[in-house]
């Protein structure tokens, strides 16, 4: 069995911000087929900062912990500030995740990522 950290096992049993925008302003999916975890981010935009972020995860406890971490830090960010947001980052919040777990903390910030990238899309498809 994997060791997880106080924090990991705090925000899998505690997930901060689960759930899902219906009025979005950006989506983002990423799933891994090999583990089987899959994310989902929502964001919402305003004054080019992230006002609210909410996400779906079916996964280990680790994606789970890694989801609920990346929507806390992510909040009142700009959206630059919230691209600048790395895998290893989210890992040492929580305090370090398994070798074999490293992977889940990875699809966190990705998830967000292409939430934002999803917003830019459709700001540049209104021009």
């Amino acid at each position: 069995m994997a060791f997880y950290s106080e924090k990991v096992m705090n925000h899998f049993q505690n997930p901060r911000n689960v759930g899902e925008i219906k009025d979005a302003d950006g989506i983002g999916e990423v799933g891994n087929p090999v583990c089987g975890d899959m994310m989902t981010f929502y964001i919402k935009v305003k004054d080019d900062k992230l006002e609210d972020v909410k996400f779906k995860t079916f996964g280990c406890g680790a994606a789970i912990a890694v989801s609920s971490m990346v929507s806390e830090i992510a909040i009142g960010k700009t959206l630059e500030e919230a691209m600048n947001i790395t895998n290893a980052m989210v890992a040492k919040e929580l305090g370090g995740l398994p070798p074999n777990k490293m992977h889940c903390s990875n699809l966190g910030a990705t998830a967000l990522h292409k939430a934002i990238e999803d917003y830019k899309n459709k700001q540049k498809e209104k021009k």
